[in-house]
């Protein structure tokens, strides 16, 4: 067991992660990140799979993921942020100091910033796979402008399909919604307003079977199956945007913080960073299932640092 006992603790190094270790390391808090590593959470998160970020302030010409996440860990180490590449194998908040353990070594720290983020559901197609980021994308705010005036499909029946798609609607020449039943599991007004646009189509109880075409290395269409019928069939498309789900990396915490019915962490107090256990703070999309950018990840990031000094300094721990 580590003898030191930090002022916090940050778990997980994306947009939110680096930017908390960024305003705790400049409120001389000397933070430990534990970053995760390339056999469990990826070091960076989600924008380290990303080629191009074009939305994100500061870069006029875009940047890519890795690029954009380099710069970030080069800056929070800047500033006296210890890296840890590793994962947290378990924590026990239960007790103070809390601790945080990497496999048979415990880190112990009077705060813990959760900044673990969450990953897109997939649906697990080896041409998906080959085709990530070239045409196939999980995020139509984020890719949707590469897309302009082009042919899109959208594979979703929840909420989520249904705000991507319309969102595409707005850019793109036709949006086609691919899903499996014939009942969606988004909310009426969402469904009626994507059968009310005129640049939508649906193509219901069918699956995706194959994305086209990773010879040309880019998205020319997709083979679609209807369960009914069986029938297959070609639709020409440009891109295919994934809406079915995200996962939030949360199952260290299960049993020890509050999660929602679809596992994200829960604020204790609305409009903060909090959960129920004071001292411990979730920040990122850990926690948000609504807005899932780069952008509100960092503001969340440095909403948990700036609590977190607060309430160190107002328990005279720092």
């Amino acid at each position: 067991m580590s003898s030191d006992v930090r002022n916090v603790i940050i778990i997980g190094s994306g947009p939110a992660g680096l930017t908390a270790a960024i305003y705790a390391a400049r409120a001389n808090l000397k933070p430990l990140c534990i970053e995760g590593s390339v056999i469990g959470g990826i070091p960076g998160g989600q924008l380290m799979i990303t080629t191009t970020v074009e939305n994100y302030p500061g870069f006029p010409e875009g940047i890519t993921g890795p690029d954009l996440m380099a710069k970030w860990r080069e800056q929070a180490v800047r500033f006296g942020t210890e890296i840890i590449t590793a994962d947290v194998t378990r924590v026990d908040f239960g007790k103070r100091p809390f601790e945080c353990w990497v496999e048979n070594e415990c880190h112990r720290a009077n705060a813990v910033i959760i900044a673990t983020g969450a990953k897109a559901k997939w649906l697990g197609l080896e041409s998906e796979h080959a085709l990530e980021n070239r045409g196939v994308s999980a995020c139509a705010t984020c890719d949707g402008y590469f897309f302009r005036n082009q042919d899109v499909c959208v594979v979703g029946g929840g909420d989520t399909a249904m705000e991507e798609a319309l969102y595409l609607a707005g850019l793109c020449k036709s949006v086609t919604i691919i899903h499996r039943r014939q009942d969606f599991r988004a909310s009426k007004i969402m469904v009626e307003r994507a059968q009310k646009h005129p640049k939508m189509r649906f193509l219901l109880d069918s699956v995706v079977t194959e994305v086209l075409d990773v010879a040309q290395n880019t998205v020319t269409g997709v083979k679609v199956k209807n369960l009914v019928t069986g029938a297959e069939s070609v639709v020409p498309t440009q891109g295919l945007f994934i809406a079915i789900g995200h996962q939030p990396n949360t199952q260290l915490f299960e049993g020890v913080l509050d999660r929602d019915e679809l596992g994200y962490l829960v604020h204790a107090v609305p409009g903060t960073t909090q959960t129920k256990i004071p001292g411990v703070f979730a920040a990122g999309d850990v926690a948000d299932h609504v807005y899932r950018q780069a952008v509100t990840a960092a503001g969340s990031g440095c909403m948990a640092a700036i609590e977190a000094e607060r309430w160190l300094s107002a328990n005279q721990l720092h």
